[in-house]
C-alpha cells in the first residue's frame, strides 16, 4: 500500500479523466487502495452502523476504510450494543485506532476533528442528520432516499448551500462510468427523441413482520433517539423491524430500493419536474391486517414531463424477478433483461436502451432480424461504490459539487413523494408547480408535503 499526501491527492484528482474505449468508460484509479499520513486522512463519523452503515465503512473491497485515506473517530448508533460491537472491526482496519462508541451522534458533531458524517440511518433520519451536520460544519454522505418528505428535501438543499457543505447522496449509479457513457450516448441523440421511459422495481416480499403488541425496548437500545423525528409511539418490535413499509418512517419500496432506478432514469433523461403525477395500487399479495405494513406491494405511477411519459412499476411478490447479482456486476455479462427486477427501459425514436443499475451495464436494441435480437451498442458495467466514495472524497478536498449532489438528487426524491402522495390520496392526479415544488390547488396533498415533528428532533424552518 502506497502513501499519498493531500497535495498528491489533489494532483491526481485534477488529472483524473473519463475516456470512452471499447464501449466502456474508464475512471482512472477509482478502485486503487490508497494510503495517507494520519494528518491527511478524512476523519469520519458513522451515523447508524446496521447492515449498510457497517458495510460502507468496513467492506473489504469498497468500504471507506479499505482505501487508506479515511479514519473513523465515532461509531454512532441508538443501540449501544451495536455501537460497541462496531469498535473492533473499525479499529482493525485503521491500525488499531479505536473510534468512540456513542448512542447520540450529536457528540460527533461537537467534535471539531470530524470532517464528515456517513449517515446510514432509517429514512426518517436522513434530513435531520444532514441538516444538523451542515450546521456543525461537517460534510455529509447520506444514504438514499435523500429525504422523507418534499419539504425536508428543500431544507437539506438550503443547509448544504448556506453552510457550503459537500452533501453526497448514496445514489452511486451517478458515479458509474458505464452510466456516464449511457448519458453521453443519449445526449448525443443516438437514441433519437425520447418520449417514453419505464422504470421497474420488482422483488420478492421482504422485511415485513407480523403485528405484535407494544413492549419495552431491548436493553441498551434508545428508542427515543431511533424514533426521532417520527410521531411519538411506544416501542414496538414490528415498527423497529418493518420500518421500510410504514409511512411514519419511509415510503415503501418506491422510496427504498427503487430510489436508485428513479434517480438514475431521471438523470439519464435530463428532466427535472413532472407536470402531473398519478399513482395507484395497493397491498394485494400480503394481508395488511396480519403484517406490520402500510405501503403498497403493487404500485404504478405515471409522471408526465414535457413530451415524455415516465412510468414506474412495483411488485413485491414472486421469486421469478431477479436483482442483478454479484457475478453480473463484476464481469462482462448482462442480466436477463425481461426478468431483471431493477431495469430501466428508454424508448427513443431510433432505438431502445435497457439499463441496469449497480453494474448491470446497458444495451441498445435495433429492429430484430430473423426473430433474433440486434444489439446496436452496449457497455458492460461494474458496481460503482468505489467510484462514488472516490468522488465524495475528492469533493471534500476540492469543494466542488459531488456527482450525486443533494440539490439534484432532491428532485428524484420529489418524484417518489409525489407518487406516494397520489397513491395515499386514492390515486388523485397531482399538478406540480416547478417554481415552488408545491402541489397546485390541493390542500389535502399539501398536507403531506411536510411532516409534523416532535422536539427535539425537529428539522428547523430556518436552517
Amino acid at each position: 500500500m502506497t502513501s499519498m499526501n493531500r497535495r498528491e491527492f489533489l494532483r491526481r484528482s485534477k488529472r483524473t479523466t473519463l475516456g470512452l474505449a471499447a464501449g466502456a468508460m474508464i475512471l482512472e484509479n477509482a478502485r486503487s487502495v490508497r494510503g495517507a499520513p494520519a494528518a491527511d486522512k478524512v476523519v469520519l463519523a458513522a451515523v447508524g452502523v446496521g447492515g449498510r452503515g457497517s458495510m460502507l465503512a468496513t467492506h473489504p473491497e469498497w468500504g471507506f476504510l479499505c482505501r487508506g485515506d479515511c479514519e473513523y473517530a465515532y461509531v454512532c448508533d441508538p443501540d449501544s450494543r451495536r455501537a460497541a460491537a462496531g469498535v473492533a472491526p473499525f479499529a482493525k482496519m485503521q491500525a488499531g485506532r479505536e473510534p468512540k462508541a456513542v448512542q447520540d451522534f450529536r457528540a460527533a458533531l461537537d467534535d471539531p476533528s470530524v470532517d464528515a458524517i456517513v449517515s446510514a440511518t432509517p429514512d426518517h433520519w436522513h434530513a435531520l442528520s444532514t441538516v444538523w451536520a451542515c450546521q456543525a460544519g461537517k460534510d455529509v454522505y447520506v444514504e438514499k432516499p435523500p429525504h422523507h418528505s418534499c419539504w425536508e428535501g428543500q431544507k437539506m438543499v438550503e443547509a448544504a448551500r448556506k453552510y457550503k457543505r459537500v452533501v453526497q447522496i448514496g445514489t452511486q449509479n451517478r458515479s458509474a462510468p458505464y452510466n456516464m457513457a449511457a448519458k453521453k450516448y443519449i445526449e448525443e441523440g443516438k437514441l433519437g427523441t425520447i418520449h417514453l421511459c419505464r422504470i421497474y422495481n420488482q422483488k420478492p416480499p421482504w422485511g415485513m413482520t407480523k403485528k405484535q403488541p407494544n413492549s419495552d425496548p431491548p436493553e441498551g437500545f434508545d428508542w427515543n433517539i431511533w424514533n426521532g423525528p417520527a410521531p411519538e409511539h411506544p416501542y414496538n418490535v414490528g415498527f423497529h423491524r418493518t420500518w421500510h413499509h410504514l409511512w411514519r418512517y419511509s415510503g415503501g419500496d418506491m422510496a427504498n430500493d427503487a430510489s436508485h432506478q428513479i434517480d438514475l432514469a431521471r438523470w439519464l433523461l435530463g428532466v427535472k419536474y413532472p407536470k402531473t403525477v398519478y399513482s395507484t395500487g395497493g397491498r394485494y399479495a400480503t394481508d395488511p391486517d396480519e403484517l406490520v405494513a402500510e405501503t403498497p406491494d403493487t404500485q404504478l405511477a405515471l409522471f408526465d414531463f414535457e413530451r415524455m411519459v415516465v412510468s414506474f412499476e412495483l411488485t413485491l411478490y414472486g421469486n421469478y424477478m431477479l436483482k442483478t447479482d454479484g457475478e453480473v456486476r463484476e464481469s462482462d455479462m448482462f442480466p436477463l433483461w425481461p426478468q431483471n427486477a431493477t431495469r430501466i427501459e428508454i424508448y427513443g425514436t431510433e432505438g431502445l436502451m435497457v439499463v441496469g443499475r449497480h453494474g448491470g451495464g446497458w444495451q441498445v436494441f435495433d429492429r430484430p432480424r430473423s426473430r433474433q435480437p440486434v444489439v446496436k451498442d452496449q457497455a458492460y458495467g461494474r458496481f460503482p461504490d468505489p467510484e462514488h466514495k472516490e468522488n465524495f472524497l475528492q469533493c471534500i478536498r476540492s469543494r466542488e459539487l459531488p456527482s450525486a449532489d443533494v440539490g439534484d438528487v432532491h428532485l428524484s426524491g420529489l418524484m417518489i413523494h409525489y407518487g406516494n402522495i397520489s397513491y395515499r390520496l386514492g390515486a388523485q392526479k397531482l399538478t406540480i408547480d416547478p417554481e415552488t415544488e408545491h402541489i397546485v390547488g390541493n390542500d389535502e396533498a399539501m398536507a403531506l408535503f411536510k411532516r409534523s415533528y416532535r422536539a427535539p428532533w425537529v428539522v428547523p424552518d430556518v436552517v
